[in-house]
């Protein structure tokens, strides 16, 4: 009786306010020529409002599929969780929780002291939307199929080629206590790999923010993240990992995201650097890194927990991991070494950004190869990736563009020749469940998989971020006004300092402007 009289006042409430709405809507299309006026800002308002009353809408629904008394669900299956699989995923997805503080650091050191702030919080904020969008929808459209069906232990999924479905909208059916039916991982609770891949989908979108630092507008930038999460981050995790084209159709391979994280927001962040502009100092006035031991601090933070990363793709603690740990250990010194080197003999002088982006580049191009190859593959492919990403940053400083902490000559191509060259080393003497690459093989057909799937990550990510940054600057300001640009972002969109002792008289920025 009690439930009822709850559910009752929930109708009534939301009556009241949608009649409310609706009256408002009525005046503000009476008046269209005074809502033209009044900015961006009340436009931001009602978008967010539509947003929360949607979530609220549509969390009814769920909470009563959620407590209905009459849900049936089958017994857990005692034996099929591991606890020792649990156990390193558990470790695994906080180590790659670690990994968007670490970005935040590495990002954040490299900016200007007054846009340290900013820079961070483009990082962060990704651990507060995604974290509540992947539970939402976000897991559903990656990794819910059509159907499963279970005939003498053989598992059939039916899914779509391109994205999941809302079968799983706000982690409905997806249980805490028994594996996930589509066999993702078999070993380990359903609710445990949904908040591994989480932990992708929230550093994911952060790597674009180094393209389009110290310009755009945060506003902006929270409902690009929340859109680019949803519509290209998540079919691109389905199409490769949910069973979808890439994956299970062509049989490209993508052990922990070459395509799905790195391609996918290198070439998202060059696109979005092109579409939003330059800073407005550059390249005329010097744009040094504000904190060296930030980036060093970063880039630590980023390496361990790169283990979990790649390591934790394997889906349990057994072989697999044990290749992914090693391999990615292995690229990332190389990577480092490589980079370090050829500074040193180009530019005569090693330098500690360097060897941290060294690090970088070659952690990022192990890591669609990391549970498919050899430790010496390792090697080669760090030291690759490294050289390719040193002259692809060189070359976007020649070519002048704006790509502001070379988001695309480090990810990007460091994606691209890591797929390309897990279609060269890869091994099923390594792990059986992949391929065999063309130097074991003789044979190219894996290398022309990883072209493809390459070709249609590209693809998917520049068109579908040209089109959100349009229709967002159809409604809204993508970059902060000009003044706002040469004080700093941290004191214009977030009204904080990041360094007081910059300030001697104990007056801020604004105040000693004023």
């Amino acid at each position: 009786m009690l439930k009822h009289q709850q559910m009752y006042l929930v109708i009534q409430n939301f009556c009241i306010i949608k009649h409310k709405i609706v009256q408002r809507r009525y005046i503000i299309i009476s008046s269209s020529n005074t809502l033209a006026c009044k900015g961006s800002n009340e436009v931001f308002k009602k978008i967010l409002l539509v947003s929360l009353m949607a979530v609220w809408v549509l969390s009814g629904p769920l909470m009563g599929n959620a407590l209905a008394d009459d849900v049936k669900t089958p017994a857990m299956d005692v034996n099929a969780i591991n606890t020792g699989d649990t156990a390193w995923m558990l470790v695994s997805s906080a180590l790659v929780l670690l990994m968007t503080p670490g970005l935040a650091f590495f990002y954040g050191g490299l900016v200007r002291s007054r846009n340290v702030l900013n820079t961070m919080m483009m990082s962060l904020v990704l651990m507060a939307v995604v974290g509540v969008t992947w539970i939402l929808w976000g897991y559903s459209i990656a990794f819910s199929p059509d159907s499963v069906t279970t005939v003498k232990d053989v598992i059939t999924v039916n899914t779509n080629p391109i994205f999941g479905n809302l079968n799983w909208f706000g982690l409905t059916g997806v249980a805490f206590d028994k594996p996930d039916p589509v066999g993702y991982a078999p070993t380990i609770p359903h609710q445990l790999f949904m908040i591994y891949q989480m932990m992708f989908a929230i550093i994911t979108p952060a790597l674009i923010s180094g393209a389009i630092v110290e310009r755009m507008s945060f506003k902006a930038y929270f409902w690009f993240i929340l859109i680019w999460s949803t519509v290209i981050y998540a079919p691109l995790a389905h199409m490769v990992w949910g069973k979808g084209y890439l994956g299970a159709t062509l049989g490209a391979l993508d052990f922990a995201g070459g395509t799905v994280v790195h391609i996918s927001s290198g070439v998202s962040a060059v696109v979005a650097a092109w579409m939003i502009g330059p800073r407005r100092t550059y390249p005329n006035q010097p744009a040094a890194p504000h904190n060296v031991p930030y980036v060093l601090l970063g880039i630590g933070l980023l390496f361990f927990g790169w283990f979990g990363f790649n390591g934790g793709s394997a889906l349990g603690a057994n072989g697999i991991a044990v290749v992914a740990f090693v391999t990615t250990a292995v690229s990332g010194c190389a990577g480092g070494l490589m980079w370090m080197i050829l500074e040193w003999v180009l530019r005569t002088k090693p330098t500690a950004v360097g060897i941290a982006s060294g690090f970088l580049a070659g952690l990022v191009g192990i890591t669609p190869a990391a549970g498919f190859v050899t430790p010496l593959s390792a090697i080669m492919i760090g030291s690759i990736t490294a050289t390719c990403c040193f002259f692809a940053v060189s070359l976007r400083a020649k070519l002048k563009f704006d790509d502001s902490l070379d988001t695309f000559p480090v990810h990007g191509v460091g994606g691209t020749v890591g797929g390309l060259l897990t279609g060269v080393f890869a091994s099923k003497a390594v792990n059986a469940a992949g391929a065999d690459g063309l130097i074991v093989s003789g044979d190219p057909a894996l290398l022309i998989k990883q072209i493809v799937a390459t070709i249609v990550t590209y693809a998917i990510a520049a068109a579908g971020t040209f089109i959100i940054i349009k229709v967002l600057s159809l409604v809204m300001e993508l970059r902060v006004k000009p003044e706002s640009e040469y004080q700093g972002l941290d004191i214009a969109e977030h009204g904080e300092e990041g360094y007081g002792e910059e300030f001697a008289s104990g007056l801020s920025f604004a105040e000693k402007e004023g």
